[in-house]
């Protein structure tokens, strides 16, 4: 079997992850990227663009899949499949998904959701009144960049993101205000399948950064299920955020591939199955397997840099056994790397990720590795 990865950057779920599931299935793999001195066996291709994709696979040799796991690629990486013949997601439902101010219309009209929200492309004026607090974001950002809750000033806070990300469209929304939940799907032909998720913890405000997410599988689904479904978003791994508001459920992005920050290693790991399997599977024409059931607890916790300087003393990539508690350690940064603060995901220094049996237990080994391990910052 032949399969073909798009990717811009190398990152963890892709060389640690999708790669290996490839090999494990038997396939073929073929890295396409802008970036081929940064993969392994990789050939250079404009992956932004959806004619060099499909031109680069035809001279390659026809493909029996083509997948992504990049937020930038989603729309692209689908219409080669579609061109091909493959199984794949609809292009717009992926569009729809990486683009907030799209996504927003489309629950709108769908008449799944009503939140405020105004696209700001640049130099339009900002409006004058909006319902305060609100939050600012670039309308296809990710991992918490320029992500910031404006409660006064409007106008001086686009100006600032504005500096940072000149020629970029914005969007400011309604603020949320709630617990912050993920539900993470996988569907095929006939579908979508709950795989579960997380409740995620988030650092101090105005910023919105993610410093733990802990195993949360129900929660809400109806709500998510039919704001995606408004959206075509169905085939494939989905990775979906949203609040449970005094007035009810409200998506706050939907993410059109697996989740990230290592949560796909650890969703994996909880629900006993190669997770990075299922998802190739599914594009390789293949149904989802009945999802088992889960008794235990998972956790996966950011180590964050707090203040800036450089890393004298780190932990390496190791795994760990604590009682019946399982954990891994994943460095981000090693020492003698610069670190900056960014109040965005970019602050983490590693991951640190457990399986137990309860919360309690795993709370507790997390704790007892990060005071023996620490991380050192001057």
């Amino acid at each position: 079997m032949r399969l073909y990865v798009t990717a811009l950057k190398p990152t963890d779920s892709v060389t640690d992850g999708f790669l290996p599931a490839a090999r494990a299935l038997g396939c073929e793999v073929t890295i396409l990227t802008d970036r081929p001195e940064r993969h392994p066996h990789a050939v250079r291709c404009d992956v932004r663009d959806p004619r060099a994709l499909i031109d680069a696979i035809e001279d390659l040799g026809r493909p029996d899949a083509i997948f992504s796991n990049s937020d930038h690629l989603q729309v692209e990486t689908a219409l080669a499949a579609s061109y091909f013949g493959l199984p794949g997601k609809d292009w717009r439902a992926c569009a729809a998904a990486k683009n907030k101010f799209l996504m927003r219309r489309r629950l709108l009209q769908a008449g799944v959701e009503q939140v405020f929200s105004v696209r700001l492309a640049p130099g339009d004026p900002v409006p004058a009144r909006v319902p305060y607090p609100v939050v600012l974001k670039p309308r296809e950002g990710v991992a918490s960049e320029d992500v910031m809750l404006v409660e006064r000033d409007l106008a001086s806070a686009v100006a600032e993101v504005g500096r940072r990300r000149p020629g970029e469209a914005l969007v400011v929304e309604e603020y949320l205000e709630g617990p912050l939940r993920t539900l993470e799907t996988l569907g095929d032909a006939d579908g979508e399948r709950v795989l579960g998720g997380f409740q995620t913890t988030l650092g101090a405000l105005p910023y919105f950064v993610e410093e733990r997410l802990d195993w949360a599988p129900d929660g809400p689904h109806e709500h998510v299920l039919a704001a995606l479904r408004a959206l075509g978003v169905g085939f494939g791994a989905c990775h979906t955020e949203y609040v449970v508001t005094a007035g009810g459920p409200r998506v706050v992005e939907v993410n059109y591939r697996a989740i990230g920050d290592h949560c796909d290693f650890l969703l994996g790991e909880l629900l006993g199955v190669p997770l990075f399997e299922w998802i190739l599977r599914v594009h390789l024409g293949e149904p989802v397997p009945p999802i088992p059931e889960i008794s235990g607890h998972g956790s996966a916790v950011s180590v964050l840099a707090d203040r800036p300087g450089t890393v004298k003393a780190a932990p390496g990539h190791e795994t760990a056994v604590s009682g019946d508690v399982r954990l891994w350690h994943r460095p981000l940064l090693g020492v003698g790397d610069p670190v900056s603060i960014t109040h965005t995901n970019r602050d983490y220094l590693g991951v640190v990720r457990a399986v137990g049996p309860d919360r309690e237990r795993v709370d507790a080994a997390i704790e007892d590795y990060r005071a023996a391990r620490p991380w050192v910052v001057e």
